[in-house]
């Protein structure tokens, strides 16, 4: 294959993508690789290079005890039963004393303990619903989330994300593939029930994942966008990757309907200032109370004390979390869509013209006698599935049981060793890379470290003046 130019790239490639983008530049690095002793480094995609191998092992574990299971129940061969409820808890235990040396068994054990002791599960029950779900052999009920697993999980995100239910009350989770479908059923759901129509003012806080910028602009959305730009330079004429009051003002504006925002940001990596969520909340409070807010979390748990806005303004946020990043799991597709049982998405469609209200009514009302009483929430489970196929939506049951055994670890590693370990990591390799650029690191309560951003042009200005810049910036 013929050496492509820049300038051809440019004018084959420049509109598309920089994900699609990056798989061609992959393929064609690959095709000159194939040549010499060089190492392709793909640098275009965020999922970790470590896994959590202890919540696995419980989990392939626990998959053999429901296996054994379903034998329990019926035995021909190739063909088992369905796992039986009454009992169950007594051969678990049976089984974990028989089996003393399986992979995750003691993590497996405290995991079900945690359940029991903590949240006040009945026995049978809570391993009943763990043992049906891992085998898979049912559609996920309720569709949402299956109960136990809804409960570990909440508590998971209140430790994490500290979701606070004492300011904000219950509220409710979906779980979901990953937050990437997380965000395209809130988009969707949004669109259906009119709380956002093509044309709508939205605002993205900036910088932040591509997609985030491609996606208003898509046929389906044609949302107008006011960017919140992360523009603040401290003392040191260093980015700190926070908007300046100035920047955050432009969200007084009560026609912008919705706020999108990755916190912690992606790719600088950095969460918002408890300073500059003192001011949105300031604003959202007294300026523009309808605010819509979706905030992506999902790098939230890189940092110690880490606050999502869903804490801050539980009324007005959708919390979306990824468990991708933190357990290496992109693979696996889990996510979390939550949102509060007392919140403006469900104020806003009720406040709906009527004939706007009945149309939506006459798309839920096969979920409900009375359609207008459907929550949001349930309306984005039900609009994941276009509604007729309410009744199979859901997370896969397996993958459920694995988000919890995730969520379950967490909660019962009491001195955070495993989250330590992947911060120290973060932390570790920023600084190398840091070092090997001579470029010091201003330490950051706020700084994730996962991913970073360097303003080249702006070092490279320190460094060799304004007249480097300008040959940068015309050739390349």
């Amino acid at each position: 294959m013929k050496n492509i130019s820049r300038l051809e790239l440019e004018n084959i490639y420049g509109k598309i993508s920089p994900f699609e983008f990056k798989n061609k530049l992959i393929e064609l690095a690959t095709l000159s690789n194939r040549k010499s002793t060089r190492t392709l480094l793909d640098a275009g995609r965020g999922n970790p290079n470590w896994i959590a191998s202890t919540p696995r092992e419980a989990f392939f574990t626990f998959g053999q005890f429901a296996i054994t299971e379903s034998r329990y129940t019926w035995d021909d061969g190739d063909l088992t039963g369905m796992p039986k409820k009454t009992g169950i808890y007594k051969r678990f235990c049976t089984y974990v004393e028989n089996n003393k040396f399986m992979p995750g068994i003691d993590t497996l054990k405290a995991i079900i303990d945690y359940g029991i002791e903590e949240l006040n599960f009945d026995k049978d029950e809570f391993l009943h619903e763990l043992t049906d779900a891992i085998i898979g052999d049912n559609y996920p009920f309720p569709d949402r989330m299956l109960i136990h697993i809804e409960k570990i999980v909440k508590e998971y995100l209140k430790r994490e994300m500290k979701y606070d239910v004492e300011t904000g009350g219950e509220f409710n989770v979906f779980a979901v593939e990953g937050a990437t479908a997380a965000m395209c059923y809130i988009f969707d759901s949004l669109i259906a029930n009119n709380l956002l129509l093509k044309g709508d003012k939205i605002a993205i806080m900036t910088p932040v994942f591509t997609p985030y910028l491609e996606i208003p602009h898509l046929p389906r959305y044609e949302f107008e966008v006011v960017y919140i730009n992360a523009d603040e330079i401290d003392q040191n004429d260093e980015h700190t990757w926070q908007c300046s009051n100035k920047e955050l003002e432009k969200l007084s504006n009560p026609d912008i309907k919705a706020l999108f925002v990755v916190n912690p940001s992606n790719p600088p990596s950095v969460a918002i200032s408890q300073k500059s969520i003192s001011k949105i909340v300031d604003i959202v409070k007294t300026k523009n109370k309808d605010l819509m807010i979706i905030s992506d979390d999902v790098y939230g748990t890189f940092i110690h004390g880490f606050r999502s806005l869903m804490a801050d303004l539980p009324y007005n946020t959708i919390g979306v979390y990824s468990y991708s990043k933190y357990f290496g799991v992109t693979g696996w597709r889990l996510g979390t869509i939550a949102l509060h049982e007392n919140n403006v998405f469900d104020k806003l469609i009720k406040e709906l013209p009527y004939s706007i209200r009945k149309r939506t009514m006459r798309r839920y009302a096969d979920l409900n006698p009375v359609p207008e009483n459907v929550p949001f929430i349930d309306r984005i489970v039900a609009d994941s599935r276009q509604v007729s196929l309410n009744h199979t939506a859901g997370l896969s049951t397996p993958q459920q049981v694995q988000m919890a055994f995730f969520s379950a670890f967490t909660l019962i590693d009491k001195e955070n060793n495993y989250k330590d370990k992947t911060i120290n990591i973060c932390k570790t390799r920023k600084k190398l890379l840091f070092d090997s650029l001579d470029i010091g690191i201003n330490e950051n309560e706020n700084d994730a470290s996962y991913y970073t951003q360097i303003d080249l042009l702006r070092l490279c200005k320190k460094r060799y003046g304004e007249e480097f810049v300008e040959y940068l910036k015309a050739n390349y």
